[in-house]
């Protein structure tokens, strides 16, 4: 099986595999492009939410992965919008809709993602084979796991936060140091920041791992699905 991790970017998204047998990376600046990966990988874990309540302004899959990181890493979870609002065309017309429905309105993190939100919605509500195989999963957590199940003191956009989190990386795949170093070489900061490489790699390792192990956890362990059939998990090994 073919294994792909993918991290939105400044650019679109950053794909990357660790697998032996198809091991790169891609910048993927079109939605055909992203679809095109998405359909020609088989295991894919990727950092955007999926599943979407329609009432609940917070998915118990978020509440659970804030209380697994702690405060000091509460703030990288966002509350994605309900399904009614995602759709809006105007942040103050998605906020109003939360608002009505909710109580409160959607923050300004969360619908700066909305538009990666709705692109993997729209893929997965068209195509049902891509729910078998696309993963909603959480960086800090998968490097939570790669730190022997202990927070990183330094958050991702230090350098010795940075550092960390590669090193962890560098540790389990090969091609870690060198995907690092050619994708800065290649790309510019306006394209893909340090960070989304790393985030992208830390995905790409779990999927790989879930294929190999032929194991996939969930945060909630019995994870509730949404109004169309999509799960509401954060997934890891």
């Amino acid at each position: 099986m073919k294994t792909l991790g993918i991290d939105g970017c400044r650019a679109g998204w950053i794909a990357i595999s660790l697998d032996d047998e198809g091991a790169g990376y891609w910048l993927l600046e079109s939605d055909e492009e992203l679809k095109q990966y998405l359909e020609d990988f088989d295991r894919i874990f990727i950092d955007v939410p999926i599943g979407l309540t329609d009432e609940d302004y917070m998915r118990t899959c978020d509440q659970e992965l804030r209380d697994v990181l702690g405060p000091d890493y509460q703030a990288s979870v966002f509350n994605p919008p309900i399904r009614p609002a995602l759709y809006s065309p105007t942040y103050a017309e998605a906020s109003m809709t939360s608002y009505e429905i909710t109580g409160k309105k959607i923050s300004t993190q969360a619908w700066n993602i909305t538009p990666n939100i709705k692109t993997i919605d729209q893929f997965l509500q068209d195509d049902e084979e891509l729910r078998e195989k696309v993963f909603e999963s959480h960086p800090e957590l998968l490097f939570r796991i790669l730190n022997g199940n202990n927070s990183i003191l330094q958050k991702k956009a230090t350098k010795k936060g940075l550092r960390h989190r590669l090193k962890l990386l560098k540790d389990r795949s090969k091609y870690a140091d060198d995907f690092f170093r050619d994708i800065k070489e290649e790309y510019r900061r306006n394209q893909v920041d340090e960070d989304d490489i790393v985030d992208a790699m830390a995905l790409a390792w779990f999927a790989l791992q879930s294929v190999e192990k032929e194991e996939l956890k969930t945060l909630p362990e019995e994870p509730p699905t949404d109004s169309t059939g999509l799960p509401m998990a954060i997934h890891y090994v």
